[in-house]
């Protein structure tokens, strides 16, 4: 795969440098519009972002300097992180941006190829797992996970270490990658950085808000341990407050078919650990929870879906859905069932 996208890359950045020389040659007099509307916006701020929570803290960052930026969420028809590919449309977006924020674990392994060959050298990058550093956490494989079937490729990759990619889900990180984010912004358009510092103070302290009502809902809950029938993508919010937690797949598994014995071990922990809630992700179906649930003793459990922002679109975020609403309604359901 690795080496079909390094041909891909390559392909797109060749098809790109003479599509301009051939624009240069001749112009079709129906062009005029879309030149002089490329001239107006020559002075924005170009920002590519793979996933939700990245495009909403840009956004959130820029504040009231979002006139001064054109920025694109590459990720936005309810692609998952973990299956996506880009096209050569994606290609060529951030081979001419002026900032890239994406993910960085191997869900994108593809970036490598792409920024090599970027046209625009200068631009600021951030990979979300760079930034986070030594709070990265290799992915974790829990007692009673469905064993996942590795395919290796050729180049062995069997010394290198498989990070848990959802570090988004961590409040704490989030500060951290934002302040990042803030700085990237005020070094790709220098004239508005103390104003992208500023935003993110406020924007700061609404994490931290967040934060400290995630602590406290910890520290009064009777119960600490979750119980997932579904992959399980919070492994650093739960180690944030201290939850334990049970889950049929790992964070980024791409099984989707529990075994048996999964099943009835999931199932034996909630009689044990007088579960009355087993959760799901967003976009579940559901089955192999109410399977897990049917396999108990009291079979009468509820069940209730965290919000993993996997799958959130663009358009959420002109019906007014954010990163800090969709991590308060998260905060709600673990309030209304941990107790």
């Amino acid at each position: 795969m690795k080496r079909f996208l390094g041909i891909l890359v390559s392909a797109v950045m060749a098809a790109g440098c003479l599509c301009a020389c051939g624009k240069t040659a001749e112009q079709p007099a129906d062009t005029a519009g879309s030149v002089a509307a490329a001239a107006e916006n020559s002075d924005k701020i170009n920002i590519v972002a793979t996933i939700f929570p990245e495009y909403d803290w840009v956004n959130n960052i820029l504040g009231d300097k979002a006139d001064n930026a054109e920025v694109t969420l590459l990720l936005d028809s309810g692609v998952d992180l973990h299956s996506y590919q880009p096209t050569a449309e994606d290609i060529l977006k951030i081979s001419n941006c002026d900032m890239f924020v994406y993910v960085g674990g191997e869900s994108d392994e593809w970036v490598d190829d792409v920024l090599k060959n970027a046209e625009n050298k200068d631009m600021e990058v951030i990979s979300l797992l760079d930034v986070v550093g030594d709070a990265a956490k290799e992915e974790e494989i829990k007692e009673g996970m469905q064993a996942e079937e590795e395919e290796h490729e050729e180049e062995n990759e069997e010394d290198e270490k498989e990070y848990d990619e959802h570090v988004w889900l961590s409040v704490r990180n989030a500060k951290t990658i934002c302040a990042e984010i803030a700085d990237g912004l005020g070094k790709a358009d220098p004239e508005n950085a103390e104003a992208y510092k500023a935003n993110y103070e406020v924007y700061a302290e609404k994490l931290d808000e967040l934060d400290k009502n995630f602590t406290e809902l910890a520290e009064n809950a009777q119960n600490k341990t979750l119980v997932f029938g579904d992959r399980f993508p919070f492994r650093y919010f739960t180690d944030d407050y201290g939850f334990d937690y049970y889950a049929a797949f790992a964070g980024c598994s791409a099984e989707s078919e529990a075994s048996f014995e999964t099943v009835v071990f999931l199932a034996k922990k909630m009689d044990e650990l007088g579960c009355k809630t087993i959760y799901t992700i967003e976009n579940s179906d559901q089955k192999l929870a109410q399977a897990i649930i049917n396999s108990t003793s009291a079979k009468d459990q509820n069940i209730a879906v965290l919000d993993s922002m996997q799958s959130a679109a663009g358009e959420q975020a002109e019906e007014g859905v954010s990163y800090l609403s969709i991590m308060q309604s998260n905060y709600e359901v673990l309030r209304n069932t941990l107790n």
